[in-house]
């Protein structure tokens, strides 16, 4: 969540609110759809993206400062935990960005808001693959360790 001070207006309003939001969702999805290099990370969602472009636009309004839509509806999020099951490495981290530089590039908006959102991304993008190869290693490490037999 941002902090704003009275005057400022949010990310979220910079960009036109809930519809502004949904509109950057649905292109984002649509460019990973139509990127024969995105295939590997698009097979990590449904087949049906639907349900799950509504759900990031609704995280995605409350952590761009407006209303915390998905929070009201399904409760707090942890980013972390929700990919725990994928195997996201350096490729699929900066292919989510590419997908994602590419659907923030096609919105009609200010330049600098652009590159605040461009810059934004990167951070819960770089958090979430730093945390999946912390668990890789973590369970190598498990998984080398000399099986004790014990009668």
């Amino acid at each position: 969540m941002e902090k704003i001070t009275k005057n400022e207006r949010s990310t979220f309003e910079r960009l036109g609110g809930v519809e502004g939001v949904r509109t950057l969702a649905n292109c984002f999805y649509g460019i990973m759809d139509s990127m024969p290099e995105a295939r590997k990370i698009r097979e990590m969602h449904p087949r049906n993206i639907e349900v799950t472009c509504e759900n990031f636009t609704l995280f995605l309004c409350g952590w761009l400062g407006g209303p915390p839509l998905y929070k009201e509806k399904y409760g707090s999020l942890n980013l972390t935990g929700l990919h725990a099951l994928l195997k996201i490495n350096e490729s699929e981290r900066d292919m989510w960005l590419l997908c994602m530089e590419q659907a923030i590039e096609q919105q009609d908006i200010e330049d600098d808001l652009k590159k605040e959102l461009i810059a934004r991304f990167r951070v819960p993008a770089e958090k979430i693959y730093n945390w999946c190869q912390q668990q890789f290693l973590q369970s190598s490490n498990l998984s080398n360790q000399p099986k004790v037999k014990i009668s």
